[in-house]
């Protein structure tokens, strides 16, 4: 729980007391204070929720992209084995096919960082439009089920 949580429903709670003491004191302003105190405490709330979902999906990320440089770098060095051995077998059948094997195990061990770079900036890329779009909809939420009275 962070911040922003503890402090969303704290104010939420005293939304809900000056509501209620609002209406036992017949006071409307009050009433109305609090219901704005309410909103914008789910709202805090729904962000701070909003917040750590988004740097667990953070965590998800940098998790997703390391394995994924882990499993190209390992590609790559499949790749360049087998590009050695090839290289090794040309070697002995001509001198021209060593620097073909070469240049095709450095373009696939290219072709590996690039795709480990671009999942990993695929997962870092998107935390402000998750965030935003959560906190979005959490304060949509609370306008829609926020009580009239």
């Amino acid at each position: 729980m962070n911040r922003d949580q503890i402090r969303g429903a704290s104010r939420h709670l005293k939304g809900r007391a000056q509501t209620a003491l609002g209406g036992l004191t017949g006071d409307p302003a009050q009433q109305v204070r609090g219901a704005a105190n309410q909103v914008a405490g789910g709202a805090q709330y729904a962000y701070g929720r909003a917040r750590d979902r988004a740097e667990d999906l953070i965590d998800d990320g940098r998790h997703i992209a390391e394995a994924a440089r882990e499993r190209a770098e390992t590609l790559a060095g499949t790749t360049r084995d087998y590009a050695e051995d090839f290289a090794d077998t040309a070697r002995k059948q001509a001198g021209h096919v060593i620097e073909d094997g070469r240049h095709a195990a450095r373009e696939v061990h290219r072709r590996g960082q690039t795709y480990g770079r671009q999942a990993l900036a695929y997962a870092d890329g998107h935390r402000t439009n998750t965030v935003l779009g959560i906190a979005a909809l959490a304060f949509a939420a609370g306008w829609l089920f926020r009580r009239r009275h």
